[in-house]
């Protein structure tokens, strides 16, 4: 696979950008599904958890590969482990308190009011939204889609710790050990085998976001982003993800078409037959480990190429994450008494929420102090010229 480890792989950058660009697509969409959400909408739509379903089983997956070996990229470029993590906390741990503090509190602020919750927002936020108790049916404070964040940074002091802890014969022996048993043509079945081993057991594919508690998430998120990170420093592991990405696409595709029809049968809230669990969780599993390959390898195979618009997309993604799922939910409530149908409140909402999230992007760009605050570096890049550069060296 090109380039070398030496250099940007951009097709990781496109591949970062499309999925997030999916994630907001992913949550508006979830709000017309039986599946409930906190914010109201025109109704439901007995069909439209079919499409989400061929996102569900992956999307969170990938985003923790790529970022393990995002990580990979940036750990050799520190070359220790402590400096590292020290970037890390702060890169990721100071949007994050913004996040906590000042972007997700209206999310559960509108939830309250949608159960007859009688007090104004300056209320709620000094009595109710940290005091760390049961209001109605929100239990605050609140972490919501940063969530992510919190088990992404969890995943970097592990993995900073078991660097500083494991004799570094010992951390070689891992790795070669886990090259060699996916760069081979065990690659697709045991990174199936793996998944359905992690998430059958417990509530399986249901995700508590409670750091302490998703025993079954952690083993198979965390299980991604070490995959990423091995794969960001292994030739044997890229070579064979560009030879099997075919074959994981049709595995995952395969997947999905057992899910949608599950889903057909069994749509919303109706209760899936037992016999019906262990090859559901089975499909599923082989959906997100084919998927993920796929995606892998196809962005090697053709998006592995810069454009004008990358380096702005891909600095914009975490802002834009940070921000989305709030613009959302602020928009939601303001559109439930328009008498707009489905298709009207989804496309508006798709549009207002995408907007709305890229303008909190370019605002705080432009602003020094709100800069890290977003998850953009202190200091704004200097723009590059358009003659010939070098390409950047890391990812």
């Amino acid at each position: 696979m090109n380039p070398a480890p030496s250099q940007r792989h951009y097709g990781m950058d496109w591949l970062r950008v499309g999925a997030f660009v999916m994630l907001i697509f992913y949550h508006v969409g979830f709000s017309f599904t039986p599946w409930g959400y906190q914010t109201p909408t025109r109704g439901v739509v007995w069909w439209a958890e079919i499409p989400l379903l061929g996102l569900s089983a992956w999307r969170l997956a990938l985003l923790f590969a790529i970022s393990g070996y995002a990580s990979a990229a940036l750990f050799s470029r520190e070359r220790d482990a402590g400096s590292f993590l020290r970037s890390r906390l702060l890169r990721l741990g100071i949007p994050l308190l913004f996040g906590l503090t000042v972007i997700v509190p209206p999310q559960p602020y509108m939830g309250l009011l949608n159960s007859g919750y009688a007090h104004g927002y300056a209320y709620f936020l000094f009595h109710d939204a940290f005091s760390f108790r049961r209001v109605i049916h929100e239990d605050l404070p609140a972490i919501m889609h940063l969530w992510f964040v919190i088990y992404l940074l969890a995943y970097t002091v592990a993995l900073c710790v078991a660097v500083m802890v494991l004799p570094a014969s010992w951390r070689a022996a891992l790795a070669r050990g886990s090259e060699k048993l996916l760069s081979g043509p065990w690659l697709l079945p045991f990174g199936c085998v793996a998944i359905y081993a992690v998430r059958a057991p417990g509530d399986g594919w249901t995700d508590t976001h409670s750091l302490l508690t998703d025993l079954c998430a952690h083993l198979h998120y965390g299980g991604m982003f070490l995959f990423g990170y091995l794969l960001r420093n292994s030739e044997p592991l890229r070579a064979a993800i560009a030879r099997q990405w075919k074959w994981a696409l049709v595995v995952g595709l395969a997947g999905y078409a057992f899910v949608a029809l599950e889903a057909w049968y069994f749509p919303g809230n109706v209760r899936t037959p037992r016999a019906w669990m262990e090859p559901l969780d089975f499909a599923k599993a082989v959906q997100c480990w084919g998927t993920v390959i796929a995606l892998f390898g196809i962005a090697d195979r053709f998006w592995n190429r810069d454009a004008r618009w990358r380096g702005m997309l891909a600095e914009a993604v975490f802002p834009v994450f940070i921000a989305h799922q709030t613009v959302m939910v602020l928009v939601s409530y303001w559109l439930r008494d328009k008498g707009l149908t489905a298709l009207p409140e989804f496309l508006v909402l798709c549009a207002v929420v995408a907007g709305g999230s890229w303008l909190f992007y370019l605002v705080g760009r432009e602003v020094g102090p709100l800069r890290p605050l977003i998850g953009l570096k202190r200091a704004k890049p200097v723009k590059r010229a358009k003659a010939s550069v070098v390409p950047p060296t890391v990812a």
